[in-house]
């Protein structure tokens, strides 16, 4: 993979559409922890394949291309909350068919949504997209401590919010 961003660094636009492709479920896992609307999140993704091709040459290391292409994500994803502050979304369901399966999920969605965003961003990141507490720090420009913090207290909110719905209660997990 380094190879195919060195060849990208160097203007070869074939290497940088086969690391987009090779991306492009984790950084769309990454905005959707962030983002809840749909066309916000292809946008933020959009965004982010055009700045990070104009910049490419900017990258340091290109071990860290994953690092930096994520962290680009979520300045984008940040200047689109700041842009949609002021506009209520209705999201719309589709219907799917019903199963055991489909309610886990459902339940595991809604209380991973009720957590705060902070909570939403280290988790995807760490279990989903793989990156260590250290990656997360540096891309999130926050003490690794911090980002600890926030996968426990965020680990442990879900936990709660889940037992706690399987037994009825309610908890109020921001």
């Amino acid at each position: 993979m380094e190879f195919l961003v060195k060849k990208a660094m160097k203007g070869d636009s074939e290497a940088f559409i086969s690391l987009i492709n090779k991306h492009e479920i984790s950084m769309y896992k990454a905005a959707k922890a962030i983002l809840h609307n749909e066309e916000d999140i292809g946008d933020a993704i959009q965004e982010t394949i055009i700045s990070a091709y104009k910049s490419i040459h900017t990258l340091k290391q290109t071990t860290y291309f994953k690092t930096w292409i994520t962290r680009i994500l979520i300045n984008k994803c940040n200047d689109i909350i700041r842009n949609n502050k002021n506009i209520i979304f209705i999201d719309s369901y589709k219907e799917e068919g019903y199963s055991d399966q489909t309610h886990d999920k459902l339940e595991f969605d809604e209380a991973f949504e009720k957590l705060n965003k902070d909570y939403k961003l280290v988790l995807n990141l760490y279990y989903v997209e793989g990156f260590n507490s250290r990656e997360i720090s540096e891309i999130l420009n926050e003490n690794e401590n911090t980002i600890k913090s926030r996968i426990s207290r965020g680990k442990k909110q879900l936990k709660n919010f889940l037992l706690n719905n399987e037994e009825g209660g309610i908890i109020n997990a921001k």
